[in-house]
């Protein structure tokens, strides 16, 4: 039944091209989508030559599931740009022309190298800045249900264990989403580069059709797609990294470890927490609150220099602003406990 099952596969592929391609205002992206919906047919064509070989009835026509149908429809919403990876999931390719450095009018890497160096950048960049949010998560939400707990003229010892308890608890959330998040991605990279090698084996030349209206889209002249796509796969292993990388727009070096990922986001989220409750950990002053205030804006100020990096902007307004952010969230929590006094 795999058999029956790629033909579906094919034909869903194809119906959904069809629909992306009728919402496309982007005329490059529009006829990559109608040939890739063509290269689909043909795709299930061969796995129907395979279903009558085995003698399985093939059905009279292709209807769409109930998930595909909301699928289409949410991207006659939102867009397929917004749904990319939801998209990918479901076998459709090129969705690398809606990230960053794809669009029209920046064409692909003309070495494989080039490719790799770009995706790979952009993995550490991705990790760097998730480390940084981490901490700033951790920094406002510790700090802000402290100050809460202050406003409410609760004493030390409260204060002190409410930190740790929003430091446990807030790190375990972060760690146990991080973990559900990494592991349902991982899953779908992993079926979807499973999809890939098969295919690259069953018919290597469709797979280079594929991988040329990409590049061809993405603006690299149409004979120079070709031979660069028909280069690419001659080498199966680095065609493979290559088809997920541009058909899919994933990164095959990006499948982190479910564990480490959670441990890393339990981690960072933790010690951004661990900051406004120092001071009640060292000692019991009523200067307690003043050095927690200033510990936390100045590594407020600190994240937001940081992520300055991220965003190309001046990094001293860069750090004012997640100042100003964090002064406004531990303002409103003081009021609030301030409302409820212990």
């Amino acid at each position: 039944m795999t058999v029956l099952v790629n033909w579906k596969e094919e034909q869903r592929s194809a119906y959904v091209y069809n629909a992306i391609a009728e919402i496309e205002m982007n005329p490059v992206h529009k006829k990559l989508f109608i040939e890739l919906s063509m290269l689909a047919y043909r795709q299930a064509a061969i796995w129907e030559q395979q279903l009558k070989k085995a003698h399985i009835p093939i059905p009279p026509s292709y209807r769409p599931d109930i998930r595909t149908r909301f699928i289409i429809g949410l991207v006659r919403c939102l867009g397929s740009r917004s749904l990319r990876i939801a998209l990918a999931a479901m076998k459709i390719r090129g969705m690398s022309i809606y990230q960053g450095g794809a669009e029209l009018g920046h064409p692909s890497p003309t070495h494989p190298h080039e490719a790799e160096h770009r995706h790979t950048s952009l993995a550490q960049g991705n990790n760097l800045r998730a480390a940084v949010f981490g901490v700033n998560d951790g920094l406002i939400s510790n700090a802000s249900l402290i100050l809460g707990m202050a406003g409410a003229h609760a004493g030390h010892s409260f204060i002190l264990l409410t930190g740790v308890a929003g430091l446990l608890a807030g790190a375990c959330s972060m760690g146990a989403g991080e973990y559900v998040s990494v592991r349902s991605q991982r899953d779908v990279l992993e079926y979807q580069l499973k999809l890939e090698k098969e295919e690259l084996t069953l018919y290597p030349e469709e797979e280079a059709a594929e991988l040329a209206l990409i590049y061809e889209a993405r603006g690299l002249p149409k004979e120079e797609a070709v031979k660069f796509a028909h280069f690419l796969i001659q080498n199966p292993e680095k065609a493979l990294d290559t088809l997920a990388r541009e058909e899919l727009g994933i990164n095959p070096k990006e499948l982190m470890s479910p564990g480490k990922a959670a441990l890393s986001s339990f981690l960072f989220f933790a010690l951004g927490a661990f900051i406004p409750i120092l001071p009640y950990l060292c000692w019991d002053s009523q200067a307690n609150l003043a050095m927690m205030f200033s510990l936390t804006g100045l590594a407020l100020f600190g994240v937001g220099a940081a992520l300055s990096l991220f965003t190309q902007r001046s990094a001293l307004l860069g750090g004012l602003r997640m100042l100003f952010i964090g002064m406004l969230a531990g303002f409103l929590t003081y009021i609030i406990g301030s409302l409820f006094r212990a």
